[in-house]
């Protein structure tokens, strides 16, 4: 049977846009659930402030009147802007193992992007950085974490067959919390804070935190990310929503900050539980039960896994060993919170400067994920 393509056009098709994945993966130890509601607040125009600068439109393959692939078609004017291109992204992308259904989704996204003037297509990406980034090419036998996402071996063998190639690559390490802090790296740590000036600052009150700091963080980002590939900076409107959205629920001892003689931030680290088993147990839904499973990752009976989620540190005391100091704050957090390993979630295989940080802590490579590009015809 021929494979039909249809343009999600309302709420329902919507919802079973996101449940595809559910489908996809139910059952399969490796894969993390998104929570369904995040999902339609991440598509929602009106809800994600991304879309002051992003235009977008999903697709559902479908086969004998089934559901089986779906694809999200992303322009961000931004970073298009920003890095002089042209590109049209395609994410969230799922398909069964039939090569005629991965070529009708990624020619609705190259014929979609053709014509508003695009000229290549590129994916696995999101509406920006702050969405899952890359399609699994080794790793498949690992966990995920709740910032990334899960695929079968199939897919970029599908990707390589329709001509696509390597874009970039991210790599994710397992990295052992020591249980003492290593004398050497407290020595440079201690250093570098005399050296600079520098002092670590935290919070006991997340309001507080918010009002202090809560615009730095996300400029730091800004000022940080900025030369990373693909990177579009983040709007005021995006900042007061991240705010908003994230530091009312990550626990302040995990928070460290770096700031100078004139408190201004120098660098932060942002690290928690991992909710990967909770999400799996939620499968996706806060209600009846999910919400159980998260909390008690969070407050009750923590994992012995942490999920490292940013690490900025100004790009004037990068490679200075200033981000020595986050972890000579939360090495001794980490421990006596009961975390044995953290994940490092995708770092871009060229950044040195963030791979080097991890070399006291025995770090394991145990994941890559790539974005890929292809001209559009």
């Amino acid at each position: 049977m021929a494979i039909t393509i249809k343009k999600v056009s309302t709420k329902s098709e919507l919802k079973k846009f996101i449940r595809f994945n559910y489908q996809m993966y139910k059952g399969n130890a490796y894969s993390v659930p998104d929570l369904f509601d995040d999902m339609l607040n991440t598509f929602n125009k009106k809800k994600n402030a991304a879309f002051e600068f992003c235009e977008a439109d999903y697709f559902l393959a479908y086969k004998d009147d089934k559901i089986v692939g779906r694809v999200a078609a992303i322009i961000n004017t931004r970073a298009n802007e920003k890095w002089e291109k042209k590109d049209v992204r395609f994410g969230w992308i799922d398909f069964i193992d039939e090569p005629e259904v991965s070529t009708a989704l990624l020619k609705a996204v190259e014929d979609w992007g053709k014509e508003r003037g695009m000229t290549d297509v590129v994916g696995p990406l999101g509406f920006t950085d702050f969405d899952a980034e890359g399609m699994l090419i080794e790793g498949y036998d690992q966990l995920s974490t709740m910032a990334t996402t899960y695929n079968y071996p199939y897919y970029p063998e599908h990707m390589e067959k329709l001509g696509y190639e390597k874009e970039a690559d991210w790599v994710e390490f397992k990295i052992k919390i020591p249980e003492k802090m290593p004398e050497r790296y407290e020595r440079i740590a201690l250093m570098i804070m005399k050296k600079f000036n520098l002092r670590i600052k935290k919070y006991t009150s997340s309001k507080k935190l918010a009002a202090d700091y809560g615009q730095q963080i996300f400029e730091l980002m800004n000022e940080a990310y900025s030369p990373l590939y693909g990177y579009s900076p983040l709007t005021q409107r995006q900042i007061k929503q991240y705010i908003k959205m994230y530091l009312p629920i990550v626990d302040l001892r995990m928070i460290s900050m770096v700031v100078d003689e004139n408190d201004q931030l120098i660098a932060v680290g942002l690290s928690m539980p991992s909710l990967s088993v909770a999400l799996q147990k939620a499968k996706g839904r806060l209600l009846p039960f999910g919400w159980y499973h998260l909390a008690k990752s969070l407050f009750l009976k923590r994992p012995k896994t942490l999920d490292l989620l940013l690490v900025a540190v100004k790009p004037e005391y990068q490679s200075k060993g200033v981000n020595s100091l986050l972890f000579y704050d939360l090495i001794e957090v980490y421990q006596k919170m009961g975390f044995k390993d953290a994940e490092s979630n995708p770092e871009l295989e060229e950044n040195g400067k963030v791979q080097a940080q991890w070399s006291f802590f025995d770090p394991v490579q145990h994941k890559r994920r790539r974005a890929f590009a292809k001209k559009i015809v």
